[in-house]
């Protein structure tokens, strides 16, 4: 589990970054866990925490954004929904509102506006050993001010060697373990010089990348690629209903064949992609279009999408 320890056996070089204007109340970042707030530097995790060893835990990762009415989650319940079925899953007690009403407090707590949201549930302390049963539960909430996943117009993809873990083997939910293959994918992405690795199945067929959604606009007409192995994402499912775009499988050759490729998560938010291997785009002109009609929802500019934020 984790528990409190004074704060000054950690090191500063251990404090996340923060931008201007997310200093908190006594200058410490603080997180939500188990019930109260307290310092981050202050907690460690037990050395025999089942989720340390096999990767028994299931994540959300969630933006809130400045708004003229203040800051403001977006699409709180549904990130949370996912993360719940992920729980069931590993037979990890969750309760929504409970983590809805953490991260709020959490966010409070650290005078956030802009902020990526970790909520994550885990299997604490117990013997070794595959079975969960026995085991503490712990749920946290960490924010942090936003940094963003494949942030500006010269993103570089290369197809990856590797397989994206199938759906018949691990569900297609933010499970820790599960992460791993994203790991192995970036890593040797970034060793030839890319910025983010695609995965392609064996048919052919574009699945996603290692933490993102893939769309294509041939056209003028934009496409949301769907692969029961990706992750059904929030911000995909925002974006198809921005875009009227349809969903259906891709083949590698016609995502190179498009006009433009975007990638699209949380963290990414809408991320034109610059090239794929050898193939290099353009302007990404409805891309770009896109990204700036997906910053004016997420900041509370366009009226009907109001409901997908929740106010801190």
């Amino acid at each position: 589990m984790l528990t409190k320890i004074a704060a000054e056996t950690v090191a500063p070089s251990c404090h996340p970054e923060r931008s201007e204007g997310s200093a908190v109340v006594d200058g410490k970042p603080k997180l939500w866990f188990d019930g109260e707030i307290a310092d981050a530097d202050a907690l460690q995790a037990d050395l025999t925490t089942h989720a340390m060893h096999y990767g028994s835990g299931v994540f959300e990762g969630i933006r809130s954004y400045a708004t003229k009415q203040g800051a403001s989650v977006f699409r709180l319940r549904d990130h949370l929904e996912r993360m719940r079925k992920g729980a069931e899953l590993l037979g990890i007690a969750f309760d929504a509102e409970q983590a809805a009403d953490a991260t709020l407090q959490a966010l409070r707590a650290n005078r956030h506006r802009d902020a990526y949201i970790r909520p994550l549930a885990w299997v604490g302390a117990g013997s070794f050993g595959l079975d969960v049963a026995g085991h503490a539960q712990h749920l946290m909430v960490a924010t942090t001010p936003a940094l963003v996943h494949l942030s500006g117009a010269n993103t570089r993809m290369t197809v990856s060697p590797w397989r994206r873990n199938p759906a018949s083997s691990l569900p297609p939910l933010k499970l820790c373990g599960a992460y791993v293959n994203s790991i192995l994918a970036k890593r040797e992405a970034k060793s030839r010089g890319f910025d983010e690795a695609l995965f392609v199945d064996d048919a052919g067929l574009v699945v996603e990348c290692t933490g993102a959604n893939v769309f294509l606009v041939k056209k003028g007409r934009v496409t949301a690629v769907e692969h029961r192995d990706a992750l059904p994402g929030i911000t995909r499912d925002t974006l198809i209903a921005l875009s009227s775009a349809d969903a259906r499988a891709v083949t590698l050759d016609e995502l190179r064949d498009a006009d433009e490729v975007f990638a699209c998560g949380t963290a990414a938010e809408v991320a034109p992609i610059a090239a794929i291997d050898a193939r290099v785009f353009g302007d990404n002109p409805v891309s770009r279009e896109l990204a700036a009609l997906y910053a004016r929802v997420v900041r509370g500019e366009e009226a009907a999408f109001r409901s997908w934020l929740t106010p801190v």
